[in-house]
């Protein structure tokens, strides 16, 4: 089972490991990218990182952090953004769904979110939902991509 119940969710999270979910493509036909959310857990919190990235890859290239930052000037965001910080798992988690239309049932270990991705190009690159069905989210901090 690849989507992580919320016990082993937060488990993961309290263990000290990330935890990701794919949000959908993102940018234009000339300019295509890909974002993706992780929650990781700090010395004495819980971070939320959004990453949008160019979507240079194939079916055996999956690894999105790999891929070189969506836009190249942005040095800020060349690692990700810090949508913001919480001191448990269960409202870091919270503040990455508010932020960005994450799905309590996507989430999936760090890592996978390579799978995810693969699905993603092996489907066609649909823009909009995922190769399961899900509908891409609508967050505030997603934009969708422009034919």
């Amino acid at each position: 089972m690849r989507y992580l119940a919320e016990s082993f969710l937060l488990g993961a999270l309290w263990r000290g490991r990330s935890v990701e979910q794919l949000l959908g493509p993102c940018g234009s036909a000339g300019h295509l990218g890909v974002r993706y959310v992780e929650v990781r857990a700090a010395k004495t919190s819980f971070e939320v990182w959004l990453h949008t990235v160019e979507d240079v890859g194939s079916e055996n290239f999956c690894d999105l952090g790999e891929f070189p930052p969506f836009d190249p000037d942005d040095e800020a965001g060349e690692f990700g953004r810090l949508l913001g910080m919480a001191e448990d798992p269960l409202a870091a988690v919270v503040v990455a769904e508010q932020c960005t239309g994450a799905g309590r049932g996507r989430w999936v270990n760090e890592g996978v979110v390579q799978d995810e991705y693969g699905d993603f190009v092996r489907a066609g690159r649909p823009s909009d939902a995922s190769p399961g069905g899900w509908p891409w989210p609508d967050g505030p901090a997603v934009e969708r991509p422009r034919a």
